[in-house]
């Protein structure tokens, strides 16, 4: 299994540059908090009455990838990866999820996402959201996107310190 590295963003980059930078960091941090573990750790459920596990968590942020790089910027219409339903739920249950699995979806999920966020001419390019019943901007979704990895980057930290003891940011 290899080492992931992850880059610290630059202190004085562009905006573009340092919230691409911060994206790719949480990113990478999903994924170190995953590395050396099996399927069997990975499915491991935090605490009951909770279901989330880093499996989960990696599958989940591969539905969130796709949402709102894919389906909101881009203008895909693709299904979501794990519901018939549009329930973004569903990916957390990973109780038959594999590795290799989980991971080939989110890595394809975070290149199409890279793919999109490249090609936008700029932070003010908007696109409907329909939740909100209102344009937002690439601007706002890498924010949403930042913050909704550094908080499950927080549940990531408990499960895997419940895995095998393994601690650190």
């Amino acid at each position: 299994m290899q080492n992931t590295e992850r880059v610290g963003p630059p202190l004085t980059g562009g905006e573009r540059e340092t919230l691409r930078a911060y994206l790719d960091f949480h990113r990478a941090t999903l994924a170190w908090k995953c590395e050396g573990l099996g399927d069997e750790e990975l499915r491991r459920q935090a605490s009951s009455p909770s279901t989330l596990s880093l499996l989960g968590l990696v599958r989940h942020m591969a539905e969130v990838e796709r949402h709102w790089f894919r389906r909101t910027l881009g203008g895909a219409d693709v299904p979501h990866l794990w519901s018939d339903d549009h329930d973004f739920q569903a990916a957390y249950d990973a109780t038959t999820a594999t590795r290799a699995e989980a991971f080939a979806a989110w890595e394809a999920e975070v290149e199409h996402s890279r793919a999109v966020e490249a090609a936008a001419e700029s932070l003010e390019v908007t696109a409907y959201v329909a939740k909100w019943e209102q344009e937002a901007s690439l601007r706002l979704v890498m924010l949403h996107m930042i913050h909704e990895y550094a908080r499950h980057n927080g549940h990531a930290d408990f499960l895997r310190e419940a895995v095998d003891g393994t601690v650190g940011a």
